[in-house]
């Protein structure tokens, strides 16, 4: 396979495009150069991202046979995003060449334990040739909103000839629970349907109160750490749950979307050749358009992302991402935000709300 390679831009170019996505007022000659040299960098995490993938893969079925692989290339509107963000109202400080998830894999197991052990076996105690950049513990630390999982940040490395070019690209390697990982992408799917930003704490406060309640219940059910500020005692935690998802009456929406777009979806088969899946997501025109590539077509497929990307990039009813997987019933299994397959999630909600 011909991986896209860097197309010899320096860091400082790099980190100029990334200022100019950001700019109030670039001129479209200075836009379209930018997004260029972004495509180019965001394509050029595909290799390195594929080598840990596979090595994730591998470690991960061996210490649990059900658990799930992915990778994903982060998508233009979320670095830009991230280029945008501010920190305790202080200008924005990332630059482009310096963004550690750009390629992305993930592995959710089936438990926190199993998790723990992935960590600890495969990656502290491992023999991975590449450097380890650093490693965030959200689990034993959850962050103030409630998104607990483990980041490990790599900084591949080969001495193979036509692989040296890809040295110094970082991958991040996400590892959680399948709990922690329903957290997560019910807030994307709330996120996507309400068109806020609960991920990127932007979102409006009785929806993120409610997100870092259920996660502290949901760290409870682990026997883990729970979210700084709120509640210790399981009855009272559990009450304030309740009280928050009638007020926002959560569980009715989310069967409502679950309900709306599940027609979109009953074209998706398992097909085991198929390895890249780009989903076009219209909500305002109720409409899913899903490409699916071989293997053999990855190049192509992050050629499309971008061009979709492009075309579609002020359209807010309308979304696009390029996921791997192995299977399409992976895929569902990996991205129920898109899939609108948030049953295991509200089942659990559901066991917090009656329990009291």
């Amino acid at each position: 396979m011909a991986w896209i390679k860097p197309i010899g831009c320096s860091k400082e170019e790099i980190n100029r495009a990334g200022d100019i996505l950001i700019s109030d007022t670039p001129s479209q000659e200075q836009l379209t150069k930018a997004l260029d040299i972004l495509d180019n960098w965001r394509a050029t995490h595909s290799y390195p991202m594929h080598v840990f993938k596979i090595r994730l893969k591998r470690k991960t079925l061996y210490i649990d046979p059900n658990a799930l692989t992915v990778q994903r290339l982060k998508r233009v509107p979320a670095i830009i995003k991230k280029l945008q963000r501010q920190y305790n109202g202080r200008p924005p400080t990332m630059k482009l060449s310096q963004m550690q998830d750009i390629g992305g894999c993930r592995a959710v197991l089936s438990n926190v334990n199993l998790a723990r052990q992935l960590c600890e076996q495969y990656y502290l105690k491992g023999d991975l040739k590449h450097k380890k950049m650093g490693m965030k513990d959200y689990i034993t630390t959850p962050k103030n909103d409630g998104y607990r999982s483990i980041h490990l940040i790599y900084k591949y490395a080969s001495d193979k000839k036509g692989k040296t070019e890809y040295n110094g690209l970082l991958v991040e390697i996400q590892i959680r629970s399948k709990l922690q990982h329903l957290w997560a992408t019910a807030i994307e799917t709330v996120d996507f349907f309400t068109r806020q930003a609960i991920k990127s704490n932007e979102g409006k406060p009785e929806w993120m109160d409610f997100f870092r309640l259920v996660s502290s219940a949901f760290a409870k059910m682990e026997n883990c750490p729970t979210v700084p500020n709120t509640p210790d005692d399981e009855k009272e935690l559990y009450l304030e749950i309740k009280k928050k998802e009638a007020e926002l009456n959560a569980i009715s929406k989310m069967k409502g979307w679950m309900e709306a777009v599940k027609v979109f979806f009953q074209e998706v088969k398992q097909t085991p050749k198929l390895q890249y899946f780009l989903l076009e997501l219209d909500i305002a025109g109720g409409k899913l358009n899903i490409a699916q590539y071989t293997k053999d077509n990855e190049q192509q497929a992050i050629v499309d992302y971008a061009a979709s990307e492009k075309k579609n990039r002020d359209k807010k009813e309308y979304d696009v991402v390029l996921v791997g997987a192995d299977t399409s019933t992976d895929l569902k299994k990996a991205y129920p935000n898109y899939f609108v397959d948030s049953q295991d999630f509200l089942a659990n909600l559901k066991k917090i709300i009656d329990k009291y």
